[in-house]
Formats: C-alpha cells, sequence, structure tokens
C-alpha cells in the first residue's frame, strides 16, 4: 500500500477534551493522533464541507455563466412533461 502524500506540517490548538478524545481513539484503535485528526477532517469534507464547496462552485458559476434560468427550465419540464402524457 502506497503512503499519500503529506502537505507541509500545521499547529493546531484543540480543545482539551478533543484532544483527550482523538488521544483515547488513537490509543484504542492503535493509530497516531494525526490518523484520527485528519479521518475526522475527511468525514467533515465528505459532509458539512462538501456542502459549502459545492455553494461555491455554484457561484462560481453562476459568475461564469454557467446557468440556466428558472423559468426557461420550468418551461422546459412542462414541455417534456406534456410530450411525454400526450403520448
Amino acid at each position: 500500500m502506497s503512503k499519500p502524500v503529506l502537505s507541509d506540517p500545521i499547529a493546531l490548538r484543540l480543545p482539551e477534551d478533543i484532544l483527550r478524545d482523538i488521544e483515547t481513539i488513537a490509543k484504542a484503535s492503535e493509530r497516531t493522533r494525526s490518523w484520527v485528526i485528519v479521518r475526522a477532517l475527511k468525514y467533515y469534507l465528505l459532509a458539512e464541507g462538501k456542502d459549502i464547496l459545492e455553494v461555491l462552485k455554484g457561484e462560481n458559476d453562476i459568475r461564469e455563466g454557467r446557468f440556466v434560468d428558472a423559468e426557461v427550465l420550468f418551461a422546459e419540464l412542462d414541455r417534456l412533461n406534456a410530450d411525454t402524457t400526450s403520448r
């Protein structure tokens, strides 16, 4: 198994209770604190972080003109629905 490419180290201050939990989990799972923290961040990025990134992408798409006006979209959906029901 190949090792992931790592970034530069960062300093991070954590509340003591969170650090205690991280250390407990690391010891119980025979992992490092870094492994536990990276795993937690990956889950964050898959959930809430992903939502934020998608909003930012949508805002950029709008600035770049990559969007469809809602009225145009609804008109097209109505047309497609009418075509389907008339068959």
